[in-house]
């Protein structure tokens, strides 16, 4: 077990480097950059005021707002244009730029943001909350939910049951969680009929001066429709999953042998299939959690005005903001092998039959 640990983690290293070095590569051919829209910004202002602040951290959130874009540096010094390149360390040559950009991502120095008077870290930190609560509490409601779920469906396969649940689930799974996040604030935040929830926001203007319970409630409160506009189309795929994985381990032998021994059908489902079946509800495990915490939260977070990961990754990538967005891809990057890992030890968990060390890697 120690020796497949070990080696999973040095086959990170390769991976993880192989996605940043492939995306800095991009990067260096797209159109635009930090340079060129900081370049725009003074252009449209008329002057170099910038730069009499002492630095690009004195830009704050101005560079965001850039809309023009970059045909030239007509009318500027070129000594502007030096000082820019080495604020933003573009006065070395591309490799060097990514060694060292690696070597300082080692010790998760990330480094400030381009165009935020703000560290890349404090603002990962900042957006942190939002992602968590939105991955958190989907993925534990749609594991909760699923589950249960798929394995009633396969126990009731074919009856009205059956039908029905499929039916509602296809539907929710067909629907754009961006719809149906619209469409419940039509009904019930105040757009049209119904006021019975917050429109943005995780929390309440008062939330600091509520009690313990109070502040519960509220947060609970604020979450309902975002979870709704995720959860009813995440339903669909895991409940599936379990369903056939479930049909598909019933009609084995052993089944047949555990029943004919007279066991309850609860003991033969839980005792006998219930362990073997989850083999494939957990490779799934990865691209659930990824999904859930990083990329399915974007367009909910800009409909329900909540300021995540996923929104603050979006706007660095219109910006340009080339810092947040290779941290990001770092951290997203990191995150997803280490949870690869942890779901092939829960598979040895779950069956020690399997030898992930008898196997290459």
């Amino acid at each position: 077990m120690g020796a497949y640990i070990l080696k999973r983690i040095l086959l990170m290293i390769p991976t993880l480097l192989g996605v940043m070095l492939l995306t800095f590569a991009v990067t260096q051919f797209v159109p635009g950059g930090p340079i060129e829209r900081i370049i725009a910004q003074m252009e449209g202002n008329g002057g170099d005021e910038r730069l009499s602040g002492g630095g690009t951290e004195n830009m704050g959130n101005k560079g965001g707002d850039i809309n023009s874009t970059y045909r030239g540096a007509k009318g500027l010094d070129p000594e502007i244009i030096k000082k820019l390149e080495k604020d933003f360390g573009f006065d070395k040559p591309p490799v060097e730029r990514f060694i060292l950009m690696m070597q300082k991502y080692v010790t998760f120095d990330f480094g400030q943001s381009y165009f935020r008077s703000k560290s890349v870290v404090s603002l990962i930190g900042e957006k942190l909350p939002v992602s968590m609560s939105l991955g958190i509490w989907l993925l534990l409601i749609t594991y909760l939910v699923s589950i249960p779920l798929g394995i009633r469906k396969a126990v009731k396969d074919g009856t009205s049951f059956d039908i029905w649940t499929s039916a509602v689930i296809s539907i929710g799974y067909a629907i754009p969680s961006f719809v149906l996040a619209i469409f419940l604030i039509i009904v019930f935040a105040g757009g049209s009929y119904f006021s019975w929830f917050p429109l943005r926001l995780l929390t309440s203007d008062n939330f600091a001066d509520l009690s313990w319970w109070g502040k519960i409630k509220d947060y609970a409160w604020h979450l309902v429709l975002p979870l709704t506009s995720l959860g009813v189309g995440a339903f669909a795929t895991m409940t599936l999953l379990t369903k056939n994985s479930f049909l598909d381990e019933i009609k084995k032998q052993y089944v047949v042998t555990a029943r004919a021994k007279g066991l309850s059908e609860r003991r033969v489902l839980y005792g006998h299939v219930f362990r073997n079946a989850m083999m494939l509800v957990i490779s799934g495990f990865p691209g659930a959690f990824l999904h859930a915490f990083f990329t399915g939260s974007l367009l909910i977070e800009q409909v329900f005005s909540l300021d995540g990961l996923g929104y603050l990754t979006y706007t660095s990538v219109l910006n340009r903001d080339y810092a947040v967005v290779f941290a990001n891809l770092y951290i997203f990057t990191l995150i997803g092998l280490v949870v690869a890992l942890i779901s092939d030890l829960l598979y040895m968990w779950i069956d020690p039959r399997i030898d992930f060390e008898a196997r290459d890697v």
